[in-house]
């Protein structure tokens, strides 16, 4: 195992695991794994299965979402004694989207060393292979179920600095995510995963209607797992225009221009496509106006 000055307390290792090929398993993680005094799982039951697998026997203890916070207080107790703690989800690298968080807060309180073992994450291997844009991007996690919480995060994508982001989607739901894309008209690429490194994993590409083609042409598509990046058009992001005059000098100019009233300066300049002020930036400037008129 990894030896680390610790001062008489245990070392806290956050080991990725295998997405689905066993091979992937790094040789360090397999060495931490072993030597640790106790792991903590996800769901013992799956772990156990991997654990087999790699020969290892050794103390599993539950960890999930459901008792993480309870159960954080025990794995520190048992790290203040010297003990070593492995932490392992059901498939990946711990808190992206998986238990472990708070494990990890409460062990940073303590002094308690925390030390990362890196191995598949299937947010970043899908991105891998995406073919988009990566010098900057952003993880969603498991993408909404709701279409109005989905529309909310369209639009802060839309919004963002980035052009691509990455979800993680059941296989029932899928379909539903593509279906929300092609209704929105989301002018977008998409590179659908599923099954990453597994046997038959697949691939889909293309816009939401060439991906939803594609997972109705392999039939059995509502099974295993889903990772989703998507790349959005440049010209379909929310570009903010920057203001280069005031909203009053805009109104006086309009009025003098037209020979109108602020009200109707106002109507114009919401029509001409060159303002970048709102309704309510301008009623507010004609308010401002008429109060320096007296």
């Amino acid at each position: 195992m990894d030896h680390l000055e610790t001062n008489g307390v245990g070392t806290l290792y956050i080991v990725a695991t295998p997405i689905g090929n066993s091979r992937d398993m790094s040789s360090r993680g397999i060495q931490i794994l072993t030597d640790a005094d106790i792991i903590a799982a996800e769901d013992t039951r799956r772990s156990m299965v991997l654990l087999n697998k790699l020969e290892i026997r050794n103390k599993l203890v539950s960890n999930h979402k459901f008792n993480e916070h309870g159960k954080a207080k025990y794995f520190i107790s048992e790290l203040k004694a010297g003990k070593s703690v492995a932490v392992i989800t059901d498939a990946g690298t711990p808190c992206i989207s998986d238990p472990g968080n708070e494990l990890i807060k409460a062990a940073i309180a303590e002094d308690i060393p925390v030390v990362g073992i890196p191995g598949a994450c299937a947010a970043v291997t899908a991105l891998s292979v995406s073919g988009f844009d990566l010098s900057t991007f952003l993880f969603y996690g498991f993408f909404p179920r709701e279409a109005a919480d989905r529309r909310r995060v369209l639009e802060k994508m839309r919004e963002g600095m980035t052009r691509t982001y990455v979800f993680y989607e059941s296989p029932k739901r899928i379909m539903d995510a593509v279906e929300f894309f092609i209704a929105e008209q989301a002018r977008c690429q998409l590179c659908v995963c599923n099954d990453l490194t597994k046997l038959h994993e697949m691939t889909f590409r293309g816009t939401p209607e060439e991906v939803r083609e594609q997972l109705l042409a392999k039939g059995n598509y509502e099974k295993g797992e889903f990772c989703i990046v998507l790349e959005l058009a440049e010209d379909y992001l929310f570009r903010k225009r920057e203001h280069t005059v005031t909203p009053e000098a805009l109104l006086v100019d309009k009025m003098i221009q037209e020979g109108c009233r602020p009200k109707d300066a106002i109507r114009h300049l919401l029509a001409d496509e060159n303002n970048t002020y709102s309704k309510n930036e301008l009623y507010a400037a004609s308010l401002r106006l008429k109060e320096l008129l007296g």
